[in-house]
């Protein structure tokens, strides 16, 4: 009799345990549900209030200062512009106005803008006091979303970054601002920022400015879209495996991926973090490739090098830039691990053709071991744990649906992408090597 009432006894107290921990585990996922969601609503609201605020500066200006010539300032280039506003015969507000209204006009069309950087208003005045004009004095500049601004959120597409405010300016940022940038919104990334595409589940999806059918590419896709569309003349991407060079590229404007630490990654955001077998560099992006220089110039100063000491005390070469003696390039149009698209090799074909004409040397190579750089050392380095930090950081999110399948990919245990590798390396080995190096390091 005893020992039945134990069994009867013990038998409730487990269906009881496992009930109230299906039920806890049930409640706590709703609740962390409803949070992201609550999240995702203020984002979208003060993203909403940031937009009226940038309509109500535009309609502010014309009222007090009548109408400006917009498609004059639109039309000039960034050397142009950085030297009318050195000389005065552009007002800083005039030009900042120009391109608030004209950015507000290009979200409304492709969603590119994720916040208004109010502060620039100040910033402006500030910056008419200083005796010095630096190289970029008064013009306004977009910032991808992962680069710090202070009183900012950077997120990375991801809900689990949302609400956390910048308590300072990345590097970058700071000597932007000492050569009289003025940083005026940030932009629109994919989720997680590992995507060629640019879409998240807190500000949705944007659209190439030339083809809204068209992805605007990622993860910088804010910002091609946005300077694509004619609302910023400069902006500040980040690259590490093409997140620079494919917006730039898909949207018909121009960028560059500095080598590995040219400049310096602190107030940088990324989702995973540590990685140094392959580099995220920040990077600009522009219409025109001498503005890219313009960029370069005026960012590799003292300034900057006294704010981080991992970088090469290097200054911009213009004299190099300018030069006009015949170079060697060397050049290929496939490096026989990808299959280029027809487009892009004839692009090329084109482009050597055209250096050729203008007295420069091109000699054909192979990169070496692609495989091997693009398994080893980016995806095993980005994904060292096996996806297990990158995993963590989806889980109070609504998963994008462009990502669905890599995270997927991603949550499939180590042993098990070491099992399926093994067994599919006798048929498929370029599919087995890339599966095994989601499986990370050991």
């Amino acid at each position: 009799m005893l020992w039945s009432l134990l069994e009867f006894f013990f038998n409730h107290v487990l269906l009881v345990t496992i009930c109230c921990f299906v039920a806890s585990t049930v409640v706590l996922q709703c609740m962390t549900r409803i949070r992201s969601t609550m999240k995702i609503d203020r984002a979208q609201k003060l993203r909403d209030q940031a937009l009226r605020l940038m309509e109500k500066h535009g309609s502010d200006f014309k009222k007090q200062h009548g109408d400006v010539d917009a498609g004059r300032i639109l039309s000039l280039s960034l050397g142009e512009l950085a030297s009318q506003l050195k000389s005065g015969s552009l007002s800083p507000e005039a030009v900042l106005h120009v391109y608030i209204e004209k950015a507000l006009e290009v979200t409304r069309e492709v969603n590119c803008v994720t916040e208004f950087l109010a502060e620039c208003e100040t910033q402006l005045q500030e910056l008419k006091k200083q005796p010095e004009k630096g190289l970029l004095y008064g013009v306004p500049i977009s910032l991808k979303d992962n680069v710090g601004y202070k009183g900012h959120n950077k997120h990375c597409g991801l809900v689990h970054f949302l609400g956390t405010l910048d308590a300072e300016d990345s590097a970058l940022v700071h000597v932007l601002k000492k050569q009289g940038a003025i940083p005026f919104v940030k932009t629109n990334v994919p989720q997680s920022l590992i995507n060629f595409d640019c879409s998240n589940s807190i500000y949705g999806q944007t659209l190439n400015p030339h083809n809204h059918k068209k992805t605007c590419g990622g993860s910088s896709g804010g910002e091609g879209a946005l300077i694509a569309g004619g609302g910023a003349i400069l902006g500040v991407g980040t690259d590490l495996l093409g997140s620079i060079r494919m917006p730039c590229s898909f949207c018909g404007i121009c960028g560059l991926k500095p080598s590995g630490d040219r400049l310096s990654e602190k107030g940088l955001l990324s989702p995973v973090s540590g990685m140094k077998s392959a580099v995220n560099m920040p990077g600009p992006m522009a219409r025109d490739v001498d503005s890219l220089a313009l960029f370069m110039k005026a960012v590799l100063c003292d300034e900057f090098f006294q704010l981080d000491s991992t970088i090469p005390p290097l200054p911009f070469r213009d004299e190099i830039y300018k030069s006009t003696k015949r170079l060697t390039i060397g050049f290929y149009d496939t490096d026989g691990y990808f299959l280029p698209h027809p487009s892009a090799r004839r692009a090329i074909q084109e482009t050597k053709t055209l250096l050729e004409e203008a007295g420069h040397k091109l000699v054909p190579f192979t990169p070496p071991r692609i495989e091997y750089a693009l398994n080893e050392l980016c995806i095993r380095g980005f994904f060292a744990d096996g996806g297990k930090t990158l995993v963590e950081k989806f889980k109070p999110d609504v998963v994008d649906p462009h990502l669905k399948q890599q995270l997927l990919l991603w949550r499939i245990p180590a042993i098990l992408k070491k099992i399926g590798a093994f067994f599919m390396r006798p048929m498929y080995p370029r599919i087995a090597n890339h599966l095994e190096a989601h499986s990370g390091v050991g």
